[in-house]
């Protein structure tokens, strides 16, 4: 065993490419991400505004849309036409249009109609945009109907609650801050972790198969499959899991994400998640022992995994076709892990089929191994 760890760990220090995969991309990859959503939720959208009655009133609702912090008018349009082509050009995210005569027919009871517009090509800030100008209007309608009504005689206190009959107490769990990065950063960076242990675990494996020396791999662990596999792939284990935990310190520890358990469930998930990874990859190869073939698969699952192991979108709305893959990728137990430990803080008891889900993941590995044997016996390499 000492001497396949031993060829283990000189392979990791013989190409630079095992640093730069190992080390370099997650960690840049990690300070990148983190620095770009360190807000958290993206503020002051650049929008436009329309004013196409210049009255006192639509001056009041331009100085409320300013105050807002989700949206900033950075610009004011001559026409609904000038509007809709800084839209398109990428220069605004949406505008807000007030008619003319909005105020004589406001006061007069006379039914204006106020209009806004988002560009939900990109998400984030469409959705933003839609909530400020949502929020501005409704605003601005009530304002207008508790005049009419105080006008009519009725006093202030019951005109309000005739606006808003109920009033909602809203408590976000897991997550009050409604901060983009708690959710985003997490399945992010774990899932680009996930992608580069698969890559290096195939990339290690057939390399031995492309340069011949599979043989003398095999004979290094005197004979035994299983042990030139753990002497391969233990030190790129405790490579990626030291990453891995430097990942979560930083976004627990100095970013104050929310931790509602033990550090060591998380970490525990992360050990569990790098192995189960490798063992994904690993019966990958076992099955197709070619380089570009089980690279090409293990970056086809990595990517997917953004979409298909619900960090996107629930796998119970997906079709079953697409949604049972999800069961198969190691990234969303860990996923389900730092929802249900970090975020909800629940008993670890609640947790454990997810835990047992990855720890599952390492048995199938063991079926493949006499025939990956074959293999490095007798290496064909095919380009």
């Amino acid at each position: 065993m000492l001497p396949s760890l031993r060829r283990g760990i000189l392979t990791l220090c013989s190409r630079r490419i095992y640093i730069f995969m190992m080390v370099i991309v997650p960690l840049g990859c990690t300070f990148f991400f983190l620095s770009l959503m360190h807000e958290g939720l993206p503020l002051k959208v650049p929008v436009g505004m329309v004013d196409m009655d210049h009255s006192t009133l639509s001056r009041r609702i331009g100085r409320s849309l300013n105050a807002s912090e989700l949206i900033d008018i950075s610009t004011d349009c001559e026409s609904f036409n000038a509007a809709m082509r800084q839209v398109r050009g990428g220069e605004i995210f949406g505008f807000f249009y007030i008619p003319t005569d909005f105020q004589e027919k406001a006061l007069s009871g006379r039914t204006p109609t106020l209009s806004f517009y988002s560009n939900m090509t990109i998400f984030v800030p469409g959705t933003l945009t839609f909530k400020g100008f949502k929020t501005i209007a409704v605003t601005t309608s009530g304002g207008i109907v508790q005049t009419t009504l105080t006008g009519a005689g009725v006093d202030e206190g019951t005109a309000g609650n005739l606006i808003m009959p109920l009033r909602t107490d809203i408590h976000p769990i897991g997550n009050p801050w409604t901060n983009y990065s708690i959710y985003l950063s997490q399945s992010f960076l774990s899932g680009v972790l996930a992608l580069l242990v698969m890559l290096m675990t195939s990339f290690s494996i057939c390399k031995e198969f492309k340069d011949g020396t599979s043989p003398q791999w095999l004979a290094t662990a005197g004979g035994s499959m299983l042990k030139a596999l753990l002497g391969k792939l233990l030190p790129q284990s405790v490579v990626f899991i030291a990453i891995g935990i430097a990942m979560q310190t930083v976004m627990f520890r100095f970013l104050h994400f929310p931790l509602n358990c033990s550090p060591w469930h998380m970490i525990l998930a992360m050990i569990l998640l790098v192995f189960a990874c490798q063992a994904f990859a690993t019966v990958v190869v076992e099955i197709l022992p070619n380089l570009r073939f089980s690279m090409s698969i293990c970056s086809l699952v990595g990517i997917l995994c953004f979409s298909v192991a619900g960090f996107s979108f629930p796998v119970e709305k997906m079709y079953g076709a697409i949604g049972i893959f999800s069961y198969i990728m190691p990234i969303r137990y860990y996923f389900l892990i730092y929802i249900d430990q970090a975020l909800n803080g629940l008993p670890l008891y609640y947790s454990r089929f997810y835990y047992i889900a990855l720890l599952v993941m390492l048995l199938p590995p063991a079926l493949g191994l006499r025939r990956l044997r074959a293999r490095c016996l007798h290496p064909i390499y095919v380009p």
